[in-house]
């Protein structure tokens, strides 16, 4: 991956982005993509377009959901302990122990989340997973008072970045899912944008906003935009580690390249193109089988206004929804590669009734 690629991919899981506190996120997206985009803005909802020959036909929207998992300020006790909420699907037994930012604004504030030490578990407590109001965050503070000249109710929890890469060309991050998809959207422009062929489509990459609770902002951009196309890029569980079940899951590996979905929420000449474009580039992937709604932005942009001819092209991950999720840089380049080509692709002569 070039420098000012990992670089920016880097800067995107370094700062906070729950759903519903995805401004720091948006700024990073917003300034890496003044250099390429013909105009960058920001919708009411908090989605960031950006917008590349907007007289295109026909007009093609590429989403990557910019929020992430994250916590919440609830309570503060009176000895100065905070309880929180979860923002997005979380498995409570992987909380407790971690190094957490509380985002304040008067700046962060380090915590660690607590729970009774072992030692001091008996019985059937010891086989329990702690509820989530059984949790506190300690920012060792000595009583409430000092706790809420700190912090606010409200205020957006995150565990502590730690981009590294592992082996290869494989790199550990929390928040791949899903500010990889919005990273690959924003190159897929940049590789349009810097391309010998000029694009005859119109291209809207799109950071969305609050994915993980419900598909809310791919749903408002879609409508806004008004895509023929749109495209949902996002994570996808690989299936190359010990105890998960291929029958269930498929044979996705990291490094064997984007992953396209098939089924009922990707539109069959969409797929069939993807398919084309990939083999006429040498691009490796790889196929996934989605029987109904994929639970991603795929869902909410197929059903826009009178309907979208919606495709879903994922990365393979190992980890989704944990602090260490792992993935192949080479597959984050080959999926802009992948949509960069597909874009090209198409012009106001490409059908897209099935």
């Amino acid at each position: 991956m070039r420098k000012e690629s990992k670089a920016f991919l880097e800067g995107m899981v370094a700062v906070p982005s729950p759903s519903g506190y995805e401004g720091p996120a948006r700024e990073v997206y917003k300034a890496e993509m003044q250099k390429y985009a013909d105009k960058v803005e920001t919708d009411l909802h908090g989605n960031a377009i950006a917008v590349l020959n907007a007289k295109g036909n026909p007009r093609i929207m590429l989403a990557g959901h910019m929020d992430e998992l994250g916590f919440q300020v609830a309570h503060i006790t009176d000895s100065g302990y905070i309880h929180f909420h979860t923002i997005g699907g979380f498995d409570p037994g992987i909380i407790p122990g971690r190094k957490v930012r509380i985002h304040t604004k008067k700046g962060e504030v380090l915590g660690i989340t607590g729970k009774r030490a072992i030692h001091l578990m008996s019985g059937s407590d010891l086989d329990k997973v702690a509820k989530i109001h059984e949790l506190w965050i300690d920012i060792g503070a000595k009583d409430g008072k000092e706790a809420r000249k700190l912090i606010d109710i409200g205020d957006p929890i995150t565990y502590d970045p730690n981009f590294e890469m592992l082996r290869g060309d494989l790199a550990v991050a929390r928040g791949f899912d899903d500010r990889m998809g919005s990273f690959v959207a924003a190159e897929t422009l940049r590789l349009v944008k810097q391309s010998r062929k000029k694009a005859k489509a119109g291209l809207y990459a799109v950071a969305t906003v609050q994915e993980e609770i419900g598909l809310r902002g791919a749903r408002t951009s879609a409508y806004g935009v008004d895509p023929t196309v749109g495209i949902a890029i996002d994570v996808t569980h690989s299936s190359d580690y010990p105890d998960v079940d291929k029958r269930k899951v498929g044979d996705l590996q990291l490094g064997k390249g984007p992953v396209i979905a098939r089924g009922a929420n990707v539109s069959p000449v969409v797929f069939d193109m993807l398919v084309k474009v990939a083999e006429k580039n040498d691009i490796p992937y790889q196929i996934e089988a989605e029987a109904g709604g994929t639970g991603t932005d795929a869902n909410a942009i197929q059903l826009s206004r009178a309907g979208v001819a919606t495709g879903l092209v994922s990365v393979a991950l190992r980890y989704m929804h944990t602090p260490v999720e792992i993935l192949s840089l080479k597959d984050l380049e080959n999926t802009s590669k992948l949509l960069a080509a597909f874009v090209l692709s198409v012009d106001e002569k490409t059908s897209f009734i099935p």
